[in-house]
């Protein structure tokens, strides 16, 4: 399966990094690269994820890594990664 990234997903990776750059660089870049990687981690197992039957008939599932979910769909071919929040963001 391949990977694809969807807009707000890639905006959301720029929100998260904007959001704790001014507090600690170094911290945003880890955090992004940590998020990159798992998310890299799915098409390996992409049906580990929890179903999100809210979506259906789409099959969408989630995953965390470490205080962010990973919202991501899939098809017969790609995982298409949709979404990430922290967990304690009002969405």
């Amino acid at each position: 399966m391949a990977l694809r990234w969807t807009s707000k997903a890639h905006a959301d990776l720029v929100r998260l990094y904007e959001f704790l750059a001014p507090v600690n660089t170094a911290t945003a870049v880890r955090t992004v690269r940590h998020l990159v990687a798992g998310a890299k981690r799915i098409p390996a197992h992409p049906r580990l994820g929890i179903q999100m039957p809210e979506f259906a008939p789409r099959e969408v599932r989630k995953v965390l890594v470490a205080d962010y979910e990973i919202r991501y769909e899939l098809t017969a071919n790609d995982v298409f990664i949709l979404r990430i929040f922290h967990t304690r963001e009002d969405r």
